[in-house]
């Protein structure tokens, strides 16, 4: 086995634990919140409040990633969302948790998420050849995929016979591996000259933006993908609430749907990472807006007794979702400088954030005044074109014909 395999090794085997652990955290919260309020607001604020910190940190935590070393961000940003996820559970004890400290739990570790993300993404192809570099996002994606699928399952089963303390409790101990697994390997740092000088926040920043728009049709592709989370989003809080209020579902088949998607998402990953496949990663991203755009129309249009359908539509739009993001994410890696590519990854997920976040202060409102499946109809439609309208972007077109093996 290559060095960089084993160290790859490493870091997933302490990052699938985290990963893990956060989805059962994340999933048992959702629960709570939908069994506590059963209300899209409720689900759409604390969306909100898990991504408003990072989307504004992130605006400028690249320039600081870019400078530190990038192993002992990892490690700092996990050590403090577990402990800022100790004191939720700490509270939960003592029986004096709150939904607005739920709030504030969510927006601590999306300040955390805005160091550890871009540091995580800036590191990979340092560590691995650029060749590779569409397998390895294909693994990470295979990760997420099985840790999707457990948690949401081993959420709805430990809600039901633990505490949320010990639940939270688990967050703490998946971090703990995590930055244990860290310490055994090392990740290198690119040169960069501006790491001994003084920051300057809004200059560094619009570096990252004017090496996206020196790679011609990266910016393209930026604002394409900003466009369609601003409509995937609103749609991807309404899982839950589909589930509970179209289809009368419980706890279990709340979970069912998330599983569906990691299943999907699982096999999307697999697909990318078991060998090297001659794929054009540009065609690959169009097309996957348009089948999830399919996915969302059809749930849409579905009866209250067509359930089985939404989940497996749903496991269909994980591989979408897993085939889109390892491409994307492959693209910029291999497009990108690394001496400054974490400021793009946070600059990318910053903005990418911001404008999803007038489509979910709208998602409470459209769900109740039109009503959840229209909702889905309509996001559906609309990432749909989006998909269509690049084919037809010839920037982006000339980024395909680069991409072709």
């Amino acid at each position: 086995m290559n060095n960089w395999k084993k160290v790859f090794a490493i870091i997933w085997t302490g990052q699938f634990f985290s990963i893990l652990t956060s989805s059962i955290v994340n999933f048992a919260i959702v629960l709570w919140l939908s069994f506590e309020t059963k209300s899209a607001e409720v689900l759409a604020l604390a969306t909100i409040a898990a991504m408003l910190p990072q989307s504004i940190l992130g605006l400028f935590t690249g320039i600081f990633v870019d400078r530190w070393k990038r192993k002992l961000v990892m490690i700092l940003a996990d050590s403090f969302i577990a402990f800022c996820t100790m004191l939720l559970a700490v509270l939960f004890y003592l029986d004096i948790a709150k939904l607005g400290h739920v709030y504030l739990l969510l927006a601590l570790r999306s300040v955390g998420s805005a160091f550890h993300m871009p540091a995580m993404q800036a590191s990979v192809p340092l560590l691995a050849p650029k060749s590779e570099l569409i397998r390895i996002a294909g693994i990470n994606q295979i990760i997420q995929s099985v840790c999707n699928i457990a948690g949401p399952a081993l959420a709805a089963l430990f809600i039901s016979f633990m505490k949320m303390t010990n639940i939270l409790m688990m967050d703490v101990i998946g971090a703990a591996l995590a930055c244990t697994s860290l310490l055994f390997v090392t990740i290198p740092d690119p040169e960069n000259a501006e790491r001994t000088q003084k920051v300057r926040l809004l200059k560094e920043a619009k570096e990252a933006f004017t090496e996206v728009r020196r790679q011609n049709g990266l910016s393209w592709l930026f604002a394409l993908s900003i466009l369609g989370t601003f409509f995937i989003m609103p749609v991807s809080v309404l899982y839950p609430l589909m589930t509970l209020n179209h289809y009368s579902g419980n706890a279990y088949q709340i979970s069912l749907v998330e599983v569906a998607w990691g299943i999907g998402a699982l096999m999307g990953g697999t697909f990318l990472g078991m060998k090297k496949f001659h794929l054009n990663e540009i065609s690959l991203i169009n097309w996957m807006y348009i089948l999830l755009g399919v996915t969302f129309l059809l749930s849409g249009i579905l009866p209250v007794s067509g359930y089985p359908l939404f989940v497996i539509l749903t496991a269909v739009g994980g591989v979408s979702g897993s085939l889109y993001m390892a491409s994307f994410t492959t693209v910029v890696q291999t497009r990108i400088d690394p001496a400054v590519m974490g400021r793009v990854f946070s600059f990318y997920m910053s903005v990418n954030m911001l404008p999803s976040m007038i489509g979910l202060l709208s998602t409470g409102f459209l769900a109740d005044t039109i009503g959840i499946g229209n909702t889905f109809m309509i996001g559906g439609v609309l990432v749909g074109l989006i998909g269509v309208v690049s084919f037809f972007v010839p920037s982006i077109d000339d980024l395909r014909r680069s991409f072709r093996k």
